[in-house]
């Protein structure tokens, strides 16, 4: 999955959340998808900035 993809699952979870539109057994698993799409992003992220840093090292090295 695309971070663009999970980061607007996690929008709608949020906006079905502060409009009250799940209830409490649909509030429960939405919390475990945006806890699922929380750490994909977050590994995504850390990933880009680790191959950020490596190609900005290397390219200070030549």
């Amino acid at each position: 999955m695309k971070y663009e993809e999970a980061m607007r699952q996690l929008q709608e979870i949020v906006r079905k959340m502060e409009n009250d539109e799940l209830d409490i057994d649909q509030m429960t698993e939405q919390l475990k998808r945006a806890q699922e799409l929380i750490k994909l992003c977050r590994d995504k992220l850390m990933k880009t900035d680790e191959e950020i840093r490596n190609l900005l090292k290397n390219d200070s090295e030549n």
